[in-house]
This record gives C-alpha cells, sequence and structure tokens, in this order.
C-alpha cells in the first residue's frame, strides 16, 4: 500500500507514521480543516479587541465615568466581555481582557481598569 499526502496526495517517502510531503501541506491541511471555528473565534476577538479600544479610549487615567450613548455611538457591544468579576457585596464588573466597567444608575458606567487582586 502507497502511502500519500494527505494534502496534495504526493507520494510519501521517509517515515512510516509520516502524514503530510511538507509543513505547508501539514499547515494548509490543518487550516481548512479548522477554518468554521477560525471564523468565529475570530469574529468574536474582533468584537472584545474594539470594545477594549473604546474602553481604553474613554478611560485613558484608569477610573472614569461616561453614559452608555457614548459608548454605544463607538461601537461598544455590551454582549461580548472576557470576564465577569463579582465582588463581596455582589457587585458585578465586566473586563475586556484588563479594561471593565460596571453599570451604574441613569446609564452610567464607571469604566476601570484591572488590579492586581483582581483574578
Amino acid at each position: 500500500m502507497e502511502r500519500v499526502c494527505l494534502e496534495c496526495e504526493h507520494k510519501l517517502r521517509g517515515r512510516k507514521d509520516q502524514k503530510f510531503c511538507s509543513d505547508a501541506c501539514r499547515n494548509s491541511f490543518n487550516n481548512k480543516k479548522n477554518e468554521d471555528a477560525n471564523a468565529s473565534v475570530r469574529r468574536i476577538n474582533t468584537i472584545l479587541r474594539k470594545n477594549r479600544r473604546i474602553l481604553a479610549q474613554l478611560n485613558p487615567k484608569g477610573k472614569n465615568t461616561v453614559d452608555g450613548i457614548s459608548l454605544a455611538e463607538l461601537g461598544f457591544n455590551f454582549h461580548y466581555f472576557t470576564n465577569i468579576y463579582s465582588t463581596q457585596k455582589g457587585t458585578q464588573y465586566f473586563f475586556c481582557y484588563d479594561l471593565g466597567y460596571l453599570k451604574l444608575e441613569n446609564d452610567q458606567y464607571m469604566l476601570v481598569q484591572k488590579q492586581d487582586y483582581v483574578k
């Protein structure tokens, strides 16, 4: 039985467990295999990075209060965040990587920067 590359179907020479004729074929095969998952992850990461850029723009000093309209006008998507930090009092901060926000009353948001003690 002749062994062939899983990507380009060229004849394989060398190790018995070899599946690809080159690194390029191996990368191409795996990229095609993971393409649909990568597109979804790429789309979500784009949203998260945009959210972080907006928080950084509106919060240059590490703590600031803005209204929700300001965030929304810049394209902030409140449905995407990387983690939630809950205080002992039950207050929830939503973070996009190291920058976060806390919803206050009257559509106000306090923007914060993650501190070392926040996990």
